[in-house]
């Protein structure tokens, strides 16, 4: 299997693994967190084009795990680096969005926003692992 599918696969699945993560985080005493429905409101689209542009930004991050995020950390233990690289994508993810609210609507976030950073952050990190474990690197 090719790095290319490898990939997509890890960011489908990884994206797919973040999601439930944000679903069930409500039942935990966490805030609501949907990332498709944020993105179809801040573009004013359909709930499924943000389901399709969620998938397809979990696989350009996996993508950007294989090529320029793998090769340059030296750690070999993939639940370390998956941790690390979900941390960085939550970090990036922030920084695009903050840029992205220059210019369209963000909607209002309900909730603690201390708790809604840390189920971030636990989202991504899941994302990180999943991605690192089934492309191993």
């Amino acid at each position: 299997m090719s790095n290319i599918s490898k990939s997509v696969l890890a960011g489908i699945i990884g994206t797919a693994v973040m999601t439930m993560v944000m679903f069930i985080a409500p039942m935990m005493g966490m805030p609501k967190m949907s990332p498709p429905e944020m993105l179809a409101a801040m573009m004013s689209v359909p709930v499924s084009l943000g389901w399709a542009m969620h998938f397809m930004i979990g696989i350009i991050f996996a993508l950007g795990y294989v090529y320029l995020f793998a090769p340059r950390v030296k750690t070999q233990n993939l639940f370390v680096k998956g941790a690390i690289f979900g941390f960085a994508a939550f970090i990036f993810a922030q920084i695009i969005m903050a840029v992205m609210g220059m210019f369209l609507p963000i909607p209002e976030m309900e909730g603690s926003m201390l708790a809604m950073i840390i189920g971030s952050i636990l989202g991504h990190v899941v994302y990180g692992i999943t991605v690192a474990k089934i492309i191993n690197q």
